[in-house]
């Protein structure tokens, strides 16, 4: 079968490799499933494995099959599976409990302590930019057919998922907590799914971005649902906070550091701000006013958390936003699947795009590997 790879950690290196097809022996207790994939998504998370920055590849492999947004269909299954059957779509959850903190032997493996994990098409596990894949019965969603074309976006989904689910634990500690108002910071892919759940959960919502407002498809998806949206070349997250009120809610998406410090200052008391951004690089900031922000979060009771991985719980939650979004918004989401590569060979209109995001005005771009 056809893949595509990396050689870890060497400049664009992603190519094309013959494999042979999974075989679900690999699986033990008879809880394999072979999936044909139909759908990866493609993001910066690829990119920047693909620019060498990071990746890990599987033991006794000089190669990372990439991958981790997908979306597939069930072939066969292992005689201990009952929940799946023959022709059923499923997403594969990305990360696994193979390592040795408790966490990870507890089925919690988003949040192992461990220096080593394993992350389907991230680090010492293949990907989905496959034909097939085979996995245990216990890492896959399945999918209803009505949601079957927005699908791939359920993995980026799962992350939006926990995050929100960790605010609602968190602000539990205040008894009561009945928030309003969110910002979101980024409306690219991950940001409008965002904008999305916190629609779908009756929050008014404003959405910010660099892009000006005009011609801007994010910006009419923004809108399209009831949020609004402004570009932070108009106006800063703290200037907003004057313009709307502070948030009861900020939910970070934009992979640029600095901004989270005027989202700290644009918290409503008792408000939560949630970071999504893997932030690899070493940019700094100054003029930070910290003992203003040091005072607002103490005295103010505000918070703030990280979100990666996502677990079971938290796909199931997408699968039941994504399906409620196609109910109450026919078409939305489609909208958001801008720029389909058809093909694995054609790898290489995938990366162009990831790197050129604006100039292609791609929100999510993602390879059809089989017809749905």
């Amino acid at each position: 079968m056809k893949a595509v790879a990396v050689t870890p950690k060497k400049e664009n290196s992603a190519h094309l490799v013959e494999m042979e097809k999974p075989d679900l022996r690999e699986i033990k207790d008879g809880r394999g499933v072979l999936v044909e994939v139909l759908r990866v998504g493609a993001c910066g998370t690829d990119r920047e494995i693909n620019n060498g920055e990071y990746g890990v590849a599987p033991k006794d492999y000089d190669y990372l099959i990439l991958g981790h947004e997908n979306f597939g269909r069930v072939v066969e299954t292992g005689e201990n599976v009952k929940e799946l059957r023959k022709g059923d779509y499923v997403v594969a959850t990305v990360r696994r409990p193979r390592g040795s903190s408790i966490y990870d032997k507890i089925g919690e493996q988003d949040f192992t302590t461990d220096d080593k994990y394993y992350e389907r098409g991230i680090s010492r596990l293949h990907g989905y930019m496959a034909e097939f894949y085979a996995e245990s019965a216990d890492f896959l969603i399945k999918i209803p057919p009505a949601i079957a074309e927005i699908a791939v976006l359920l993995e980026p989904l799962s992350i939006i998922e926990k995050g929100l689910k960790q605010a609602s634990d968190i602000q539990e500690r205040l008894k009561i907590w009945q928030p309003k108002t969110a910002a979101v910071l980024g409306t690219g892919n991950v940001g409008l799914l965002t904008v999305m759940a916190l629609r779908l959960r009756g929050y008014e919502v404003h959405g910010f971005g660099k892009q000006a407002k005009k011609d801007y498809l994010n910006a009419e998806l923004c809108e399209a649902i009831g949020a609004t949206y402004d570009s932070t070349d108009d106006i800063s997250i703290a200037e907003s906070a004057k313009k709307y009120g502070e948030y009861d809610l900020v939910f970070e998406c934009t992979g640029y550091s600095p901004i989270i410090f005027d989202a700290m200052q644009s918290l409503n008391e008792n408000g939560i701000l949630i970071l999504a951004s893997v932030t690899g690089g070493d940019r700094k900031t100054d003029q930070v006013p910290s003992d203003a922000i040091n005072q607002k979060f103490v005295l103010g009771n505000r918070a703030m958390v990280g979100t990666v991985n996502a677990s079971r719980e938290h796909f199931e939650m997408g699968v039941k936003d994504l399906a409620l979004c196609e109910a109450m918004y026919a078409g939305w989401l489609k909208r958001m699947l801008t720029h389909k590569v058809e093909g694995l060979e054609n790898y290489a209109q995938i990366f162009d795009i990831l790197e050129n995001s604006s100039k292609y005005k791609a929100i999510k771009a993602y390879f059809e590997v089989n017809k749905i």
